[in-house]
């Protein structure tokens, strides 16, 4: 009998614990109330709502995640935007199929790779695509390299992605470069003077240039390719389905593109010379509309020297001064 009684008592240590975790859960319930949005807060936070209920709607149409970085004009992607892209990529699965939404006028090439690897190395084998809404220039064509498959339409553009430098002339005052135009000029005067060593008015501009800078610049020059070349063999081409050294060469190429603001449309960007993988969608279409019409909410939410940081569960504005 006593064993028996012993035996009732007893109670599996697993449900002595549930039961304790549920008291306790009760207690806690009573003492904490449910939080909820007041008014007020909803009223003031009510933008930033309509724009993540807007992406919830795409993933569930999509089927997959989407995260979005969007500047303003003046806001230059830089080192600091690790932190927002490593939040962002928080929630996300390694191995999954992920969407990017990008716009950016460009900004540091080296900060731009460390971007792109981050996302890249998340994605691993999922396919990473990369929406442009409106444009992604210089080092933001760049980071496009390192998608699966870019989604454009009528208002997307890429750029150039020849390297601008901004440097000082010994007077405090701030010169932006364009890197490959100095290299390309210090050339067209070099030949000149090689053919005509008389050539005077070659000979007066071949002394204006600075030989230290000159190194620097094709370093630089040299720094770039490279980079458009290992992101496009681990993004784009990934898969040995195009030519990663012609493609870099034709993004850097000042001739073709002799304007570093010039627009690459996508149907410049699925030529043979370029090749990069590019669905386009019509701009009236409905999957088209709710990209654009997300984009116009967070182009409207920040000022131009602003950017934002953005998914279904994260929403960071950040000042890019």
């Amino acid at each position: 009998m006593t064993d028996k009684t012993n035996v009732e008592q007893k109670e599996p240590k697993e449900e002595r614990s549930q039961k304790s975790a549920d008291t306790e859960e009760g207690v806690l319930s009573e003492l904490v109330p449910e939080q909820r949005k007041t008014p007020f807060y909803q009223a003031v936070n009510a933008e930033r709502y309509q724009r993540q209920a807007l992406i919830k709607e795409i993933n569930r149409a999509t089927g997959h995640p989407l995260i979005c970085y969007v500047s303003g004009v003046n806001a230059q992607l830089d080192r600091d935007d690790i932190i927002g892209f490593i939040d962002l990529l928080h929630n996300i699965s390694p191995g999954s199929d992920l969407d990017l939404m990008l716009h950016t006028g460009g900004g540091d090439f080296n900060a731009a790779d460390k971007l792109i690897s981050l996302v890249r190395r998340t994605v691993g084998n999922g396919i990473l695509r990369i929406i442009i809404p409106d444009y992604a220039k210089s080092a933001g064509t760049l980071m496009c390299l390192g998608a699966d498959r870019l989604l454009m339409s009528d208002p997307s553009e890429l750029g150039p992605i020849d390297p601008q430098i901004v440097l000082g002339d010994g007077d405090g005052n701030r010169i932006r470069y364009s890197v490959l135009s100095y290299i390309d000029a210090y050339q067209e005067h070099s030949d000149r003077l090689k053919a005509d060593p008389s050539n005077i008015p070659s000979q007066l501009m071949i002394n204006k240039f600075d030989p230290m800078r000159l190194k620097q610049f094709e370093a630089f020059k040299e720094r770039v390719r490279k980079i458009a070349e290992d992101t496009l063999k681990r993004g784009m081409f990934r898969n040995g389905n195009g030519n990663f050294t012609l493609a870099a060469r034709t993004l850097l190429d000042t001739k073709r593109w002799p304007d570093h603001g010039q627009m690459i449309t996508w149907e410049d960007a699925t030529d043979p010379s370029i090749g990069l993988v590019v669905d386009h969608l019509d701009s009236d279409s409905e999957e088209w509309q709710r990209y654009w019409q997300l984009y116009c909410l967070q182009r409207w939410t920040i000022k131009d020297h602003q950017k934002i940081f953005e998914s279904d569960y994260a929403s960071m504005v950040v000042d890019g001064r």
